[in-house]
């Protein structure tokens, strides 16, 4: 505590308040002119730079406007090109809808198929009535439906549910 009274401190962050007589930044550390020039030069540079951009892209306008629109050789004729063939279809769903009325028509009229050959085709419910009536196809025999018991029946361990075992008593 001594030697702080006697340089005539309080606390020992005091000697930090007063910058003593004769001390300055160090010269060696950091050149002022150094970095003055080195901002000069950049303001410099960077307006030539600017200026460099403007011109150039002046001429560049000016060359696009004397120029035109370039032509391109695939783009030179005014007929409407078409690709080769086979071409995907533009609306498929209008084509589906017509082949669709198309066969609908055809299941429910009378035409010829072949005449040459005296094959002629029917209404769909005529055809079917037919086929039943001559014979050509048979209907199921209606199952019986007899009460299944299924007391004392219980699923087994790989049954899915079914009931296959009996309990034992």
């Amino acid at each position: 505590m001594g030697d702080r009274e006697a340089l005539g401190h309080a606390s020992p962050d005091d000697q930090y308040l007063e910058t003593p007589p004769g001390s300055e930044y160090e010269h060696t550390d950091a050149s002022v002119w150094i970095i003055v020039k080195f901002l000069i030069w950049l303001t410099i540079s960077a307006l030539v730079i600017h200026m460099g951009l403007g011109f150039m892209y002046e001429l560049l306008i000016q060359q696009s406007t004397e120029v035109g629109p370039p032509a391109y050789p695939l783009a030179r004729t005014d007929e409407r090109r078409l690709p080769p063939m086979p071409r995907l279809q533009q609306f498929p769903s209008n084509e589906m809808y017509r082949f669709r009325l198309g066969e609908e028509d055809l299941l429910h009229r009378y035409g010829w198929m072949n005449k040459n050959a005296g094959t002629v085709h029917i209404p769909i419910e005529d055809a079917m009535r037919l086929a039943i009536e001559r014979g050509v196809v048979r209907s199921r025999p209606q199952e019986t439906t007899q009460p299944v018991e299924t007391l004392g029946l219980m699923p087994s361990d790989a049954s899915s549910g079914r009931m296959m075992e009996r309990r034992r008593q």
